[in-house]
């Protein structure tokens, strides 16, 4: 399996899924068992002679006991389920939800980063192949829930093209992928053909971050080493709003045909999503 490197250590932008990436721990609340059923089901006994309570009534009282887990955010679709867990592994400083401790300099307040153009360029040189990556298994389709992201909208990888080659006419020579970005591309391919549940993990973690957190990101950068220009990487065509409504919509869809073992199991990968594309 390949490493859990992060594509990038000098800055982090899959981190704030919907403002959308550490042991997963969901809360549960409970519902009772429908009372007019089960009251249906002890009218229709009858009590022995010998005032032993019949072998049904048992049945029907352990029915009654029996509480149904739930998961935070599952009343509202799977995706909510997702945006939970992933808030949870955030920074109080990045998140009011966070429970993750602040360890290195990059989970400080974006405020506080000093960023350069070599490691912004290296940042956005990963993140056109993880999302050149992403776009082919989509186009490609292993699974047949896949196909439902075609075109969404989202898509990133022309945008970075553009920003790569305005950085070029500024003299500015453009690196390859790294190490820990080849890696991360390599990880999403054979995620893609083997364990769906875990992909569609990793796709609403990097798509949703960037609609949010990704773009105070690219604002403050801005501000500190490109004169406020605004990259392509940062826009969208259309009302970004209704875009990410539009996916999440096909998201829920998707996981409607999931059991909640693969539900889980897709929300067991958060982690691995934060750590891949963020530091150590």
């Amino acid at each position: 399996m390949a490493s859990l490197t992060p594509i990038n250590r000098s800055i982090s932008i899959f981190k704030n899924p919907q403002l959308a990436k550490p042991v997963i721990s969901l809360s549960s609340t409970f519902s009772p068992t429908n009372p007019l059923l089960l009251r249906a089901k002890i009218e229709n006994l009858r009590m022995p002679m010998n005032g032993a309570a019949p072998a049904a009534v048992v049945v029907a009282t352990k029915s009654a006991e029996k509480q149904k887990k739930r998961y935070s955010g599952e009343s509202k679709g799977f995706v909510e389920e997702m945006k939970f867990v992933a808030m949870r592994l955030h920074t109080k400083e990045q998140a009011k939800e966070g429970e993750k401790e602040t360890k290195s300099p990059e989970e400080r307040p974006v405020a506080k980063w000093e960023p350069t153009i070599d490691g912004y360029l290296r940042f956005l040189v990963d993140s056109k192949l993880v999302y050149d990556t992403l776009e082919g298994i989509i186009d490609k389709a292993a699974f047949p829930s896949y196909a439902e992201f075609k075109n969404t909208g989202l898509e990133r990888s022309g945008k970075l093209a553009k920003d790569l080659e305005w950085f070029k006419e500024q003299g500015y020579k453009i690196p390859g992928p790294s190490a820990p970005g080849i890696t991360y591309a390599e990880y999403l391919k054979d995620l893609a053909e083997k364990d769906p549940q875990a992909f569609i993990c990793h796709f609403y973690n990097i798509y949703f971050a960037h609609s949010a957190g990704g773009r105070m990101i690219g604002r403050k950068v801005a501000e500190k080493i490109l004169d406020d220009k605004e990259l392509e990487f940062y826009k969208w065509d259309g009302d970004l709003s209704q875009l990410l409504q539009n996916v999440r919509e096909k998201l829920n869809r998707v996981a409607e045909g999931w059991t909640r073992e693969e539900k889980n199991h897709c929300l067991e990968e958060t982690e691995k999503s934060f750590k891949h594309s963020g530091p150590d």
